[in-house]
């Protein structure tokens, strides 16, 4: 609907949902402009979909990615070489440069496409609400955090949170990271490359002392995606316990975000023998681990970049946010298990906190848009739970689903590359 609005969006658009919210960690973006959310509180589920703004899949395409006025792993974007349709398109979403002799650089600004991009939605939600239509969810929410809008649909008893990023999606891999291809990886031999450099995008989101309307950080979200087939349940389960622990512990002064520990998790696979890693049992080893590389990388103010190792992630920190964070992180440390129980405690008080939310909106009688027929009181969460069903059967397989926006009652889906 809102490439329907102004035909700026992709007609044949490619979106990548990720499961767990920009405050997870999913995505390398910045937390401190992001609004909070508390699971139970304000959702149930949450989850981060990339949308492509400018989709740039053709080879013949050429494409400036401008890296002289930006840290490592951050580049402005020119359209300078792009054609007059789409400068003209997108030139209110720009920042206008003029040169010495006389030409005109068009750079896409990702602050300028995130206001655009909130403006749109916000008048598709607005129609929506207008003319609710069968199987349509609830719109509980909207919000903009920084370059990031923040969902909160009601999908039949439950409230899921989307962050909507907008993105600009490439084919292919960056010269910037080839170098990291020639090295050896925990992934060597159970995908192929062409499967983890399928492509990259570039996420808004500027550097510590970048210019925030004209960078854009770079993302392998959809590379993460294929490498975490990789990792064992024990370690997956560690990072999701350890991640539990410091989310909140490290979150001020802002130093320490889940897209670090992700890191780390990484370089541990690449650093360590597969053997070991595949210890169904290490899960409390592998925890521990993860906790000392965290203390290590904090210390010594080094956390690289897993697929641009030249790019330092923690070189801006003071030495007083690097200390305060390294106490804290000594007293998990000292007594994990009993931090451990702490956030498990919280999980289950938001679980409870969900099921009572749930139990008292069963309870009333408001006409939902989503019924279907028969009872108008029943909500209709079928999607949902065919996408849980669809996941739950098929782990570690990618699944996507086609929806009509003119008919968002009959779903189409695709378990790699089989069709249903």
């Amino acid at each position: 609907m809102v490439q329907k609005l102004d035909q700026k969006l992709p007609v044949a658009n490619e979106y990548l949902l990720l499961s767990g919210g920009v405050r997870e960690g999913v995505v390398d973006l910045d937390l401190d402009e992001l609004n909070v959310y508390a699971r139970g509180t304000d959702y149930d589920m949450d989850f981060t979909l990339l949308v492509p703004a400018l989709k740039l899949h053709d080879r013949n395409q050429p494409v400036t990615l401008d890296m002289r006025h930006s840290a490592l792993c951050h580049s402005w974007l020119s359209l300078r070489l792009f054609d007059e349709g789409t400068i003209s398109k997108w030139k209110d979403c720009c920042t206008i440069v003029d040169h010495i002799n006389g030409a005109t650089n068009y750079f896409f600004s990702p602050t300028k496409v995130a206001d655009w991009f909130y403006d749109s939605i916000s008048i598709v939600l607005s129609e929506i609400q207008k003319k609710p239509q069968r199987g349509m969810p609830k719109v509980e929410k909207v919000e903009k955090n920084g370059t990031i809008i923040s969902i909160i649909l009601g999908v039949g008893s439950s409230r899921m949170l989307y962050d909507i990023v907008p993105v600009v999606s490439f084919k292919g891999w960056p010269a910037v990271a080839q170098s990291w291809l020639m090295e050896n990886h925990f992934w060597d031999g159970k995908i192929t490359e062409e499967e983890v450099i399928s492509g990259f995008y570039l996420v808004p989101a500027c550097s510590y002392k970048g210019k925030k309307d004209n960078e854009w950080r770079l993302s392998f979200a959809r590379s993460e995606v294929q490498l975490k087939k990789c990792i064992s349940s024990s370690l997956m389960q560690a990072y999701q316990a350890c991640k539990a622990i410091i989310i909140k512990l490290l979150s001020r002064p802002k130093a320490i975000s889940p897209y670090h520990l992700r890191s780390m998790m990484l370089w541990a696979c690449d650093r360590l023998p597969a053997n070991y890693l595949a210890q169904e049992d290490y899960a409390a080893h592998f925890l521990l681990g993860l906790i000392d590389d965290l203390q290590h990388c904090l210390v010594n103010k080094m956390c690289p970049n897993y697929f641009i190792p030249q790019c330092n992630m923690l070189e801006h920190l003071s030495e007083e946010t690097v200390m305060l964070h390294a106490r804290k992180l000594s007293s998990v440390r000292s007594d994990p298990a009993e931090h451990l129980r702490t956030a498990i405690e919280h999980v289950k008080a938001a679980n409870r906190l969900t099921l009572e939310l749930q139990r008292r909106g069963s309870t009333t009688s408001i006409p939902s848009p989503q019924s279907d027929g028969g009872d108008p009181n029943q909500p209709d969460d079928r999607l949902a739970k065919k996408l849980q069903q669809l996941v739950t059967e098929n782990p570690g397989k990618s699944i996507s689903v086609f929806i009509n926006p003119d008919d968002v009652t009959r779903p189409h889906f695709r378990i790699d590359d089989k069709f249903f």
